[in-house]
């Protein structure tokens, strides 16, 4: 049976997300320009920190997308390591420690408009020397295909902190990545996989958690500045920024 194309797939998914979704406060339902929050996705979070991937883990790397405010709250709760970036990586990478965040404030620093009062900035040398490795990472979705693969927003944020992250040897391509989204997220479409796109091994839904066929390898090129989207090349001169410093420090 032939896959529907990532072209076709990316309407259906959002008129489907659409009766499920939270609209941003700075995108409304402008799925193409952020990860929305939906109903669910504090099931969701239960349901991965019931996996024995979570239990397991000490550092865990959580994007900043909406969806995920639930499990950012829990692994604060946990007294885990949270790693993580603003959105568009703009200041680069932050870390919260498990006693970072007083009792009683773990929901305020799940969001972001709260987490930066208990947040430490970190170059990717001080994130090394202060982490060692992370154990898991956990990024929002627009849509996620069962091979492994996540497509439909396609501004790569997630990628580049791979790479990032990648070059320092502070994750490698045992390090398991989950993504997390509603079910109606999750299409078998026929999608152009790049050479930088990183790979998902888990996914987690309101539902269940699956694992995907791991169809691809996860990258090892680092950030490829030649392959970088048109929106991502107008940040060039912010990233280059913070490449030097994670290089110079």
């Amino acid at each position: 049976m032939k896959k529907i194309d990532a072209t076709e797939a990316r309407p259906l998914i959002w008129e489907e997300l659409r009766k499920v979704a939270r609209p941003d406060s700075r995108f409304s339902w402008e799925f193409g320009e952020f990860i929305t929050d939906y109903e669910g996705s504090g099931e969701g979070a239960r349901r991965f920190c019931e996996t024995e991937l979570y239990q397991n883990a000490e550092v865990i790397f959580v994007t900043p997308d909406n969806n995920l405010e639930r499990l950012r709250e829990q692994v604060i709760r946990d007294r885990k390591t949270l790693v993580m970036t603003n959105y568009g990586i703009t200041r680069g990478f932050f870390l919260v420690t498990p006693d970072a965040v007083p009792e009683g404030k773990e929901e305020l620093a799940s969001l972001l408009d709260g987490v930066g009062r208990y947040w430490k900035h970190q170059t990717l040398k001080q994130l090394k020397a202060s982490v060692g490795r992370i154990d898991v990472l956990v990024s929002g979705a627009s849509a996620i295909t069962p091979g492994g693969v996540r497509f439909g927003k396609g501004h790569g944020y997630f990628d580049l902190e791979w790479a990032m992250l990648y070059t320092m040897g502070i994750v490698d391509t045992e390090t398991p990545v989950v993504a997390a989204g509603h079910d109606c997220q999750i299409m078998d479409a026929d999608v152009a996989v790049r050479e930088f796109d990183t790979a998902i091994d888990y996914i987690v839904t309101p539902t269940k958690v699956i694992k995907t066929r791991n169809e691809y390898p996860k990258p090892t090129k680092g950030i490829i500045w030649s392959l970088l989207e048109p929106e991502m090349r107008a940040q060039i001169p912010p990233l280059y920024e913070l490449w030097c410093k994670i290089h110079c420090k």
